[in-house]
């Protein structure tokens, strides 16, 4: 298997290094590849970069394996797939994984998730796609063992081409983990409104408010999961399109 780990929070986060090391230890695979942002792009969402080209900086690898490689981009979480898929490395890998990434992808979450959104040009790309969040900062060993345990079972599955896994665990530590469950999307509250500030020279800024709190957290929700203790494991589907409202948009085309 040739693996390349992304993330939108930076090739430097624990939550990637973390992975990349227990990959390294538990995973067999041909290469191992971090392909990802030079600096934190978190809610990049799936933007491309369009109007400048992207640099790729390799770094060295902690042990030094022959068969890893550390590059960072001076792009988005989609720009730093699309590269690596699209030629960037020379061969094609074989699966997409994104995080782990400090805080939670649930819900409405998704939309903007640059770490969601690496898993998703990873799957328009062709290549079998996961995304994994830990709901903190601090247990990424307990994420880390979720998504390796989903891995080996992985063989086993058949995943629609336009379909991408959403994995988000509770950050707690593995013993108190109670298992895994398979969700739907939750939804959030409208955000908080924006905090408005002057700047040194007393011009207004504005910064986007925090994300609304949970409003459909019932049982089955990936919200719900996390809040008992459990792994979240969510299927998205690729495709957005409202196939039942289609036959009422279709009546109003025919009399236009």
């Amino acid at each position: 298997m040739k693996i390349l780990l992304s993330n939108d929070d930076g090739y430097f986060a624990p939550g990637i290094q973390l992975l990349f090391t227990t990959l390294q230890q538990e995973i067999q695979f041909q290469s191992l590849v971090i392909m990802a942002p030079e600096r934190n792009r978190s809610a990049a969402s799936n933007s491309l970069s369009l109007l400048e080209p992207l640099r790729v900086h390799s770094h060295s690898v902690p042990n030094g394996a022959s068969n890893c490689q550390i590059y960072s981009v001076n792009g988005t979480p989609t720009d730093c797939v699309h590269l690596g898929v699209n030629g960037g490395l020379g061969y094609q890998p074989d699966i997409v994984l994104s995080g782990i990434n400090a805080g939670a992808n649930m819900g409405d979450d998704v939309i903007y998730s640059g770490t969601v959104a690496a898993a998703t040009e990873g799957r328009f790309l062709g290549k079998p796609s996961i995304a994994i969040s830990l709901c903190g900062d601090q247990h990424f060993a307990t994420a880390a063992h979720v998504l390796v345990h989903f891995l080996k079972q992985m063989p086993s599955m058949t995943l629609s081409r336009d379909t991408i896994i959403n994995i988000n665990v509770p950050d707690i530590p593995l013993e108190s983990l109670k298992g895994v469950k398979v969700t739907r999307l939750g939804k959030r509250h409208a955000s908080e409104p924006v905090v408005k500030q002057n700047d040194p020279r007393g011009l207004p800024i504005y910064w986007i408010g925090p994300a609304g709190e949970a409003s459909d957290a019932g049982e089955g929700t990936d919200f719900h999961a996390v809040e008992s203790g459990y792994a979240s494991i969510t299927p998205l589907k690729i495709d957005l399109t409202h196939y039942d409202m289609m036959s009422q948009l279709s009546d109003w085309a025919d009399n236009y």
